[in-house]
């Protein structure tokens, strides 16, 4: 499915998170660093836990809202949040009124993410959901692959005409979704589109995630992507670790009297810069690539291609070899991608959809919140044991990835008929 020939609405979106990521890359890297030089380090370290909770909750709102009033409003409120946060970020001589706005910030995101994830579905042809998801991953990581670089000079040395630069950009954003973007959602049964107060669409909202999260399939699937995304974490984490602590400067390349070396923390850099690169380069062939595999099998091997590339990791400190691992595991991490999101608009009921999208983001965020116990538990073990245990993780989810699938086909919930009840 050429991108020329999809729905308008994917063509703006497309190009607005891309646009928009690139600038969320060149900011967000830096906000610890911001509020630890502000704050101290374990004020800062405290503070950077709230906004991930927030987002928690916001998201199950943004999904819900996107269920009863349509994808359109909560996108909307989500980019116009964002777009004020920014401004009164830029124009702000308060530290504590700059943390208001970055948690602000994330709010208006995680609002905004499952009715943006809710749309794709609704105007894309399930055969062509993965091949769609994966193109908006690679706009995605393009700002994750040249953000920061950008970042590092723009955030430092501009950081008032960056977050300006952001405010514009969203406030666009607002106004082409208001403009041209349609509404997607599928129609509803009469009765679901009474209005009522706000204690009534609470106890809806509450109802309704009641029905999602005792849906034994939908909680299996949650269990495995938090396993998952612990081990996916680890990037960022102990890999950082052990590599400045275990891996010594080495030479790259040799020619003759000359000699290329990486100190660790350079191995380091590169072995982001590989990850980075073939996520940018690499998603839609691999996408192609597993596109006639059922995603049963590509959550099974994407979950064991990257835990075996992970523990080779831990057993060795030679630099090609660290490459090499590094390019399994991504592949790993890769294929998985588009597969996440196409698997939950199809399980998921048309009317639910935006529900669903937003319960699937708990595996994101209980993954992050427990993904630093492998530094926590560095103390204690050598890399080999850490490794094993973030390989346990992958291999874990490999299995409850095999019960999810077990379980589908013989007791899928009738999911539309409970939340219409």
């Amino acid at each position: 499915m050429y991108w020329l020939k999809w729905d308008l609405n994917l063509k703006i979106r497309l190009i607005g998170d891309s646009l928009f990521n690139m600038l969320f890359w060149m900011y967000f890297p830096f906000m610890t660093l911001y509020f630890s030089g502000i704050f101290g380090k374990s004020v800062a370290s405290m503070l950077m836990a709230v906004p991930p909770l927030i987002g928690i909750f916001a998201s199950l709102l943004g999904g819900f809202l996107s269920d009863r009033f349509g994808r359109r409003p909560p996108m909307l409120a989500g980019y116009l949040i964002q777009s004020l946060m920014f401004g009164i970020f830029a124009m702000s001589t308060n530290h504590w009124v700059d943390y208001a706005a970055y948690i602000g910030i994330g709010l208006g995101g995680s609002i905004f993410s499952p009715a943006s994830s809710a749309m794709v579905a609704d105007v894309t042809a399930e055969k062509d959901r993965r091949l769609v998801f994966a193109t908006f991953v690679t706009g995605r990581n393009i700002g994750a692959v040249f953000g920061p670089a950008l970042g590092s000079i723009f955030f430092i040395h501009h950081r008032t005409e960056l977050l300006w630069a952001c405010t514009v950009v969203t406030l666009l954003y607002f106004l082409m979704i208001l403009w041209k973007i349609r509404e997607t959602m599928p129609p509803r049964p009469r009765e679901q589109g009474k209005r009522g107060g706000i204690s009534l669409l609470l106890k809806e909202q509450f109802t309704n995630y009641g029905v999602i999260f005792k849906d034994k399939a939908f909680a299996i699937y949650i269990a495995a992507g938090i396993l998952v995304t612990i081990a996916f974490m680890q990037l960022d984490m102990y890999l950082a670790t052990y590599v400045k602590e275990y891996v010594p400067a080495q030479p790259l390349l040799s020619i003759g009297d000359w000699t290329y070396t990486l100190s660790g923390t350079d191995v380091f850099g590169w072995m982001l810069g590989i990850n980075g690169l073939l996520f940018v380069v690499g998603v839609l062939p691999v996408t192609k690539l597993f596109e006639h595999t059922s995603d049963r099998n590509v959550f099974i091997i994407s979950s064991v291609l990257f835990g075996t590339g992970m523990f080779l990791i831990g057993l060795t400190t030679h630099i090609w070899l660290l490459f090499l691992f590094i390019i399994i595991m991504t592949i790993g991490e890769i294929s998985r991608s588009p597969v996440t999101e196409s698997f939950v608009s199809k399980y998921a009921p048309a009317d639910a959809r935006g529900q669903y999208m937003g319960a699937s983001n708990l595996q994101y965020s209980l993954g992050r919140f427990l993904a630093p116990m492998t530094v926590l538990l560095s103390s204690w073990l050598g890399p080999v044991q850490v490794f094993g245990i973030i390989l346990l993780c992958t291999l874990l989810s490999a299995v409850l990835y095999i019960v999810l699938f077990r379980i589908i086909p013989q007791d899928a919930p009738d999911t539309n008929a409970k939340l219409n009840a």
